[in-house]
């Protein structure tokens, strides 16, 4: 949401209505006819019938929200599909963990790449969920017929899970999809979502990580960027062609809608729209929480999680076996380390602060003249925000510091607490349940490297955190080992049943109750569990409702005032979306100048064999200098490999299909620009930018680099 567009002024209120930007908003795609008439301008060529209908097949049919199965609402990735035979492409770092999983040091397809050559040669991934949207539904009138102005918000918020799972199980009686009621601008609205969720999801390719991961942490969010991040998937299920877990006997899914491909040309201002699930957004932010997004949750997860990254470098350089253990892990705390730092500088550089504050002034000069609610609203979010400050600050050292800091603390929560129940209720219970889980625990764990993360983190968090709230262990461990951390990491690794494999594995085929009672790891992670749980005692109850209440009214209150004059989407949830613009240069600064593409040349100009992160693989320099792009170079004869389009996009929209006028696919959403980090809570609108893979590069990796002719054969590609 723009601040600056958002702000509405008794003189405003006289004006005629304005236009929907093209290049601002996650819309919902049942809505879109809204925004048609602006998006032919830009320069689509479809009808809204074409991206959504629940009558014939439409582009929403080829785009999959990829999920995990126990929460596979929540899709922490998108792809599209790209053949008739189910081949789904996505980013390499939304595959980055399968392949993660399926690498050994003997295969190592981080190092390497994969290519499925034949179906056979396909992975399974357990687990693994990809879902397409059926129809969707506003149901806001249903939901709100069960609620009532006098209602608590606890009472309210027991009525719409009461009223949404009714609608949930009607919507889904008799079939094969999965129904979840989702809702709109924080409460205000209530959408219903039905899908189709597959369960079989192979992993087909994906280029080696010097090319999908080019640049790592230097290039993260930022531009220009050569970055090959694509990896491919196949949706599998039973021979009637419905969700099933994995089989040999499973064969590919015929999609109601694929993809075309394209490998034309790409000019500047060509029309660009993406469609994908992104994960969250806060446009309706009030200054009160940026204050806490930017001097608490933003900081002190950049500065925690920079004691880990540290740590976890210098591990990861010195054994393959380690790197290939923690690579999933140090790509998921590295993405959003600096993510945190950079979209403070973005806040900072935009004045996001002031322009908050003045669209709050405007706002309370608006609800003196409107529904009492309204101008209260900010009060309840200023006193909501202010009351749990200090628990929002704990909540930080005690998530990235202490849960996410030792993996054997937590196995100790999780499987100790379970070995306990059991042995409580028979001390010769069969533990063997348990041994898939441990193995699965500790295939990607080192001990070492654990014991290393627990003292530094241990001793961080203590040095930081209030001691009015530090855990009595941290206390404890300082005043035995005054200070010296790592003796202290190695006492406790020493004692712990739960230090490795070989330890669990003993205790699990001769337990013992009271060793498992006395275990240090078992009850510092108790302890680390039971703070997490209880850190919302100091703040009332009446403190949080009104946060809550304040929060939909403010925002209830926003759209009031801008009804009639400006088009508003709701805040990314995780649900489908769809975004317009178009490819477009940009200038970040005075000076500098950026075009909207990237070139081969480019990757070869920034190689540096000292570097990991800008190795350039021997076989992709020798099809450079002979200038073996195939037929998927530019008109100047280039090699393609990335672009940039003013979509609105954000986390979940990894791996999105870029589509053009025609509804063919020209390339892969991937990342944001520095420069607008702030653009999940104030959309920029001159500088933000959706950093995408080129389809050429992609096409030309699949073809020329890896010979993957099976793939390109499969795929409609427009030349």
């Amino acid at each position: 949401m723009k601040i600056r567009t958002l702000i509405v002024t008794m003189a405003l209120a006289l004006m005629l209505p304005t236009a929907a930007r093209a290049d601002e908003g996650m819309w919902l795609l049942s809505l879109i006819g809204k925004n048609y008439n602006d998006m032919q301008k830009q320069g689509f060529k479809l009808t809204p019938e074409d991206i959504y209908s629940v009558n014939q097949s439409c582009l929403k049919d080829a785009i999959v929200g990829l999920g995990n199965a126990g929460s596979p609402f929540w899709h922490f990735c998108t792809g599209e599909i790209i053949s008739g035979k189910g081949l789904v492409s996505t980013n390499h770092h939304c595959g980055y963990g399968k392949l993660q999983e399926h690498s050994t040091v003997e295969h190592d397809y981080l190092r390497d790449g994969f290519w499925a050559y034949s179906l056979e040669e396909e992975l399974p991934n357990p687990g693994l969920t990809a879902s397409i949207l059926v129809r969707m539904e506003d149901v806001t009138k249903k939901v709100q017929e069960a609620l009532s102005d006098d209602m608590s918000e606890g009472d309210r918020a027991e009525a719409i899970k009461k009223v949404c799972a009714e609608i949930e199980e009607e919507a889904v009686k008799d079939t094969k999809y999965a129904a979840k009621v989702k809702p709109m601008f924080n409460g205000n609205q209530f959408f219903l979502f039905v899908h189709i969720i597959y369960k079989d999801v192979r992993l087909v390719g994906a280029p080696p990580s010097s090319m999908g991961k080019f640049g790592g942490d230097t290039d993260n969010w930022s531009w220009p960027r050569h970055t090959c991040d694509f990896s491919l998937f196949r949706i599998y299920t039973d021979k009637e062609g419905n969700p099933a877990e994995y089989s040999k006997d499973n064969i590919p899914l015929s999609p109601k809608r694929h993809l075309k491909v394209s490998a034309g040309e790409l000019k500047d201002g060509d029309f660009a729209m993406v469609m994908g699930f992104p994960g969250t957004t806060d446009h309706f932010l009030t200054s009160y929480g940026l204050e806490e997004t930017m001097n608490i949750t933003n900081k002190l997860r950049y500065e925690i999680r920079t004691v880990k990254i540290n740590i976890l470098r210098e591990e990861m350089a010195a054994s393959q076996a380690t790197r290939i253990k923690y690579a999933s892990k140090y790509a998921s705390c590295s993405n959003y380390w600096k993510y945190s730092n950079e979209q403070n500088k973005a806040l900072k550089a935009l004045n996001t602060m002031g322009l908050k504050k003045e669209l709050e002034k405007e706002y309370s000069e608006w609800a003196r003249h409107h529904a009492p609610k309204y101008g209260k609203a900010l009060d309840l979010i200023e006193k909501g925000y202010a009351d749990r400050a200090k628990s929002e600050e704990t909540f930080m050292y005690v998530t990235e510091g202490l849960i996410t800091g030792s993996e054997a603390l937590m196995l100790a929560v999780r499987l100790g607490n379970s070995l306990k129940r059991d042995l409580e209720n028979d001390k010769n219970a069969d533990l063997s349940r348990y041994e898939n889980y441990a193995a699965g625990f500790f295939k990607d764990y080192d001990e070492q490297v654990d014991r290393r993360l627990t003292a530094a983190l241990f001793g961080y968090v203590y040095a930081h955190i209030n001691p009015d709230v530090c855990p009595d262990f941290l206390k404890a461990a300082q005043k035995k080992y005054k200070g010296d951390w790592e003796r202290y990491a190695n006492d406790l690794y020493d004692k712990s049943i739960f230090a490795n494999e070989e330890k669990v594995g003993q205790f699990m085929h001769k337990p013992n109750l009271k060793q498992l009672q006395k275990d240090p790891m078992m009850a510092a992670g108790n302890e680390v569990w039971e703070l997490y749980f209880n850190l919302d005692e100091n703040v009332s109850q009446e403190s949080r409702d009104g946060l809550q209440r304040g929060i939909r009214d403010f925002t209830d209150g926003v759209l009031q005032m801008n009804k009639g004059k400006k088009l508003m989407s709701p805040d990314a949830n995780s649900t489908i979306r769809l975004t317009y613009g178009n490819v477009k240069s940009y200038e970040p600064k005075d000076g500098v100048d950026y075009r909207y593409y990237t070139t081969m040349k480019g990757i070869i100009e920034k190689e540096d064999p000292e570097n990991s992160e800008f190795n350039v693989p021997e076989r992709l320099k020798k099809l450079y200098y002979a200038k073996e792009f195939g037929p998927y170079a530019n008109k100047n004869g280039e090699m393609p490999t990335c672009f940039i389009t003013n979509n609105d996009i954000t986390g979940g929209n990894s791996g999105s299909p870029v589509i053009n006028g025609k509804g063919v696919l020209i390339g892969l959403a991937f990342d944001g620009n520095s420069e607008a980090m702030s653009g999940d809570i104030d959309f920029e609108e001159n500088l933000q930018r959706c950093i995408c893979l080129d389809s050429r590069y992609m096409l030309w990796v699949i073809d020329i680099y890896a010979g993957a002719k099976n793939l390109i054969e499969e795929m409609d590609i427009v030349r």
